[in-house]
């Protein structure tokens, strides 16, 4: 059956916007209390703006934490280390609003306290997980080649290639598919923070003549269309420009609008909260699907009760390109109870800051994409 033609457009972006800033601070304090304590329990929320930092949540654990360090350098780690800006490493200034868990939760989670004797979930909800095999790594390519655009700027920043290149940055691209399979780029957005002292042109030429097309690879080419800073400039970026908070990244942080998203955030929370392993267990259990061939495409959806270790429901969808029936026998060998999420993904370790930025799927390491 022949479809007619569209497009899919998806977005990235540098760990230095100001959203991300205040997810990789979460997920600092998360492996930083974890790696003390496996069994903390750790829900940090932050917010940051012009040159204060606000930390919130709440947090059991047998482990200490020093935020003011924490917080300055991951800051540091970001690059806002410029002290004639608002916001930067040494002269922001951090609130601190955290308390325990609610004991009330904790009955729910903690399986001797639990009335069915095992981990329960920490909240109620869906969480889904997504795999196609339009790219090697199970990704949608859109999102794919976004990510790629956004750590090469962070890459060329890093490495000092490119002086006038300053943390915060966005990419999108759109993606023509014929079939139901990527074919071409039809464009390419790059928004970067800059030096004043850069001209537009200069910007411009970086990306056309440098960056795309050694991300991008074989997907640029010179019938892309190429859009950089649409504004005119990008001089007033990150937190001193605008106001960050955990958890606002979710498309990003996911399958770039391609799947659907149960609306759970992932940073900051520890591995009892289902919002973020009943998501990464999902997209395990999706790239088993992909993986045996049983379909080239692959949705898991799976809906939990808060307290109970067993999920509501488990929803398999292959749209139509592959055996379901065979994929839902399949998935049904699989064991969604918290507890053994954990246990099959080693979730009780501090490998949360490394899922941050650039998706948290897709990098090879993790233990949801092996």
């Amino acid at each position: 059956m022949q479809h007619l033609p569209y497009t899919v457009s998806s977005e990235s972006v540098s760990e230095g916007h100001p959203d991300k800033v205040c997810d990789f601070i979460a997920d600092s304090i998360l492996d930083a209390y974890i790696g003390q304590d496996p069994d903390s329990h750790v829900a940090a929320e932050v917010m940051c703006k012009n040159n204060f930092v606000i930390l919130g949540g709440e947090i059991s654990s047998k482990g200490k934490v020093s935020y003011e360090d924490l917080v300055r350098n991951a800051i540091t780690e970001i690059g806002y280390i410029h002290e004639n800006e608002p916001f930067c490493a040494n002269t922001v200034h951090l609130f601190i609003g955290i308390s325990k868990q609610s004991s009330e939760i904790d009955q729910g989670v903690t399986a001797t306290r639990n009335k069915d004797g095992e981990q329960g979930a920490g909240d109620q909800g869906m969480m889904y997980g997504y795999a196609t095999d339009e790219t090697p790594e199970l990704m949608p390519m859109p999102i794919y080649l976004a990510h790629k655009l956004t750590r090469g700027l962070t890459d060329d920043r890093k490495a000092g290639k490119y002086a006038w290149l300053r943390p915060d940055a966005k990419s999108q691209v759109s993606v023509v598919y014929e079939n139901g399979a990527p074919v071409r780029v039809s464009h390419v957005l790059v928004s970067t923070q800059h030096t004043a002292d850069i001209k537009q042109a200069s910007i411009f030429d970086y990306v056309k003549s440098d960056l795309a097309p050694r991300v991008l690879g074989k997907w640029f080419n010179s019938d892309v269309k190429v859009m950089v800073n649409p504004t005119g400039s990008f001089v007033h970026g990150g937190p001193s420009a605008d106001c960050g908070v955990t958890g606002r990244k979710i498309i990003v942080d996911t399958y770039g609008g391609v799947g659907r998203h149960g609306g759970g955030a992932f940073s900051g929370k520890d591995p009892s909260k289902v919002d973020r392993t009943g998501a990464y267990f999902c997209r395990f259990v999706a790239r088993q699907i992909v993986k045996k061939g049983l379909a080239k495409r692959a949705e898991i959806q799976v809906a939990y009760a808060i307290g109970m270790a067993q999920p509501i429901s488990v929803k398999v969808d292959t749209f139509g390109t592959g055996d379901e029936k065979a994929a839902v026998e399949m998935v049904k060998s699989f064991d969604f109870r918290p507890r053994a999420i954990i246990s099959q993904l080693d979730l009780l370790k501090p490998i949360y800051r490394q899922t941050t930025n650039y998706g948290h799927f897709g990098k090879p390491d993790l233990p949801w994409e092996q």
